[in-house]
Order: C-alpha cells, then sequence, then structure tokens
C-alpha cells in the first residue's frame, strides 16, 4: 500500500502546507496539540477540501486540485475512528457493527464479523446499549464498526485522547492485534509519544501545519526533546526487540534487542514475539565505571553520541548501547563531574520496574 499526501489549506490566520508518504502499516501523525494534525487527517478523509493539493491511495488519485478531482466521502471507502466513539446511542453493540457491515454494502462475511469481534475483544458486549459501556469499550466498538465497512484505509484521530490512564492501557493491546493482524493501512493522529511508541512503524512530525521529519519510528522517537517539540517528559528512546525467554520464577521476561538482554516485568508473549519498549530519558542513569551492588538489573555498556542542553540545568545525553540508541537525563554538574563528551564509553543504568509495558 502506497499513500501520497499533499496539502495545502488556510484556516483562518493558520495554513496547512504539508506533504509526506506512507508505505503501509501504521503511520503516525505526531505533534503538539494545535499542530494541525486532525486537519490533515480530515483532508485525507474528504471532511475537508483543500485548496490546492492531491491524495493518492494506490496508484488510485482521490484528489487533484490541478485536474479538479475531488472524490466524495463516501465513495473514498476510507474508515475513521474519532476521539469519541461516536456511537448510535439507541442500537446496541450489535446493531452499531451492522451499520458498518451495511455501510460497505456486500458487507462483510459472519465469519468476519466474528473475528473482528474477537480480536478486539467485544463478544461479550454484543447485546449492551453504548451507555453501558466504558469509554475503553466504547473505542474498540467503534474500532469494528470501521473495520466492518471494509476500508481501504484507517484514520484514526486521537483515539485514545479522551480516556484516563487504566482505559488507554486497555484498548493499546487490541490496537496493536489490529495493525498486526489485519492488512489496513493506518494512519493513527496523537500527541502522545507512548502511543505512537507501541503502535507506529513510521512517524510524521507536524509542527506548525508542516512536516518537520519524517522516518522510522525508532529514529524519530529517539530523538533530542527540542528536536521532537514534545513535553520534556516524555523524551526518550524506542528499542525494537524479541522475547527471548522467560524467568518465571522472578517474574521476569528478557528481551533481545541488538547486543542487548532486557529484563522487564513478565510478560504474557512467547518467545520471539517482537515487541517495542519506549525507555524514558527520567529513568536512565549512566556510570563512568560499571556499578557493582545495585539492584538495578539492566546495565549496558554503551558510547556517547551526542548531548544537547536540556532545561534548568539538565541534559540529555544519547548513547549507543550494543546498536540501541537510550537516552538519559542527567543535571549539567553531573555532565561536568563525569566529564562527560561524544564518544566517550558509558554504563547505562535502567531500573527494570521503570519498563513496565
Amino acid at each position: 500500500m502506497s499513500l501520497e499526501v499533499e496539502a495545502h489549506h488556510k484556516i483562518g490566520s493558520f495554513t496547512i502546507d504539508a506533504a509526506f508518504r506512507s508505505d503501509g502499516g501504521v503511520t503516525a501523525l505526531f505533534g503538539r496539540s494545535g499542530s494541525g494534525k486532525t486537519s490533515l487527517i480530515n483532508i485525507i478523509a474528504g471532511l475537508l477540501r483543500p485548496a490546492a493539493g492531491r491524495i493518492v491511495l494506490d496508484g488510485d488519485v482521490i484528489a487533484d486540485s490541478e485536474r479538479k478531482l475531488f472524490t466524495p466521502i463516501h465513495r473514498r471507502r476510507f474508515g475513521y475512528v474519532f476521539q469519541e466513539a461516536r456511537l448510535f446511542p439507541h442500537l446496541s453493540v450489535r446493531r452499531n457493527l451492522g451499520y458498518g457491515r451495511w455501510f460497505a454494502g456486500a458487507g462483510k462475511s459472519q465469519s468476519e464479523f466474528g473475528k473482528i469481534v474477537e480480536m478486539l475483544g467485544i463478544g461479550h458486549l454484543l447485546d449492551r446499549r453504548p451507555m453501558t459501556l466504558s469509554g475503553g469499550e466504547r473505542q474498540r466498538v467503534a474500532v469494528g464498526r470501521a473495520l466492518l465497512a471494509a476500508p481501504r484505509l484507517l484514520l484514526m484521530d486521537e483515539p485514545l485522547a479522551a480516556l484516563d490512564e487504566a482505559r488507554k492501557a486497555e484498548i493499546l493491546p487490541y490496537l496493536e492485534r489490529l495493525r498486526d493482524e489485519t492488512r489496513i493501512p493506518i494512519v493513527y493522529v496523537s500527541h502522545s509519544v507512548a502511543e505512537v511508541a507501541r503502535l507506529a512503524e513510521r512517524v510524521i512530525m507536524i509542527e506548525n501545519g508542516r512536516v518537520k521529519a519524517s522516518g522510522d519510528a525508532a529514529a524519530i522517537l529517539s530523538q533530542p526533546a527540542a528536536t521532537l517539540s514534545v513535553d520534556r517528559r516524555e523524551a526518550g528512546a524506542l528499542i525494537e526487540g524479541i522475547v527471548d525467554s522467560h524467568d518465571r520464577e522472578h517474574e521476569l521476561t528478557i528481551v533481545r534487542a541488538g547486543g542487548c538482554l532486557i529484563r522487564v516485568p513478565h510478560l504474557v508473549a512467547p518467545a520471539g514475539h517482537g515487541l517495542r519498549l519506549y525507555i524514558a530519558a527520567r529513568d536512565v542513569m549512566l556510570a563512568a565505571a560499571r556499578p557493582e551492588g545495585i539492584s538495578a538489573l539492566n546495565v549496558f555498556q554503551g558510547r556517547i553520541i551526542d548531548l544537547s542542553q536540556g532545561h534548568k540545568g539538565s541534559v540529555d545525553v544519547r548513547v549507543d548501547c550494543g546498536g540501541n540508541i537510550v537516552v538519559a537525563r542527567i543535571t549539567a554538574l553531573s555532565r561536568d563531574a563525569l566529564q562527560l563528551v561524544p564518544g566517550k564509553p558509558v554504563y547505562a543504568i535502567i531500573k527494570t520496574v521503570a519498563l513496565d509495558y
């Protein structure tokens, strides 16, 4: 799947001037609130007609201002999941899902219906009304309805933004299954580093209506906080690995990532299962020599790539540990005391309990 987007549009004093390409999987439009992400996804959906631009999906030209071509929303066959579930309150979950099948025309088969219901874990909700569901349950139903409309492309506009942390933790595994078990390309809008780190393969950074950077999720999310334009508390690095083994006696899982074996709290996942760990910079310590007699289980030898000036006396240090980029946030005083400079060998120390997945 290939999606090409080019859009130029003015909304009041705000200007969208962005272009990007996606080649399938989950592509995140990532940036601060007010950066233009929702306007851009609405342009893709056809909810907003840009002054100029072009949208092409798998060679099919959806919109082209120069050719005066604009495919109506209902003919694009794109699914859209909003921040709020927007379910029909007077219909049961089963009938809400049935609306998605009806919208697809020929509709999905009963077996496909069952597969999507099972994937999203909503079988026990089918006879209930939306008002009796939790926020996470409503969003899972909304995703199911969008999938049953047989979309060529799924658009998700901050679907977890209205949920508390517990509900987000509830729904994220289902979104991961959606990514892994279907071939439907997804454009996912979010300003949350944690969500993007869990879900996206490619990240398009949006700032003031323009594409500031784009690329592989691990490369983009491991950049300094100032470059990412995110809350400094969210700065860190994304590491991709596979489950190596389990230490059941101590309820730990060992994850292999490049040259590192990382111990995390126990995961219910078989050996060889791929996963991602987002390690916050505030959870990483640095040492000039290998520490002894400490409780932290993850101690990795590495070499400093660069240091970036932080905020209020802090410094973000990027370290290459066995092919993985780890970011540590330390004080300027610690930097000077340890004489940290690019190229210097150091040890990165990460508490296992900080890696709760």
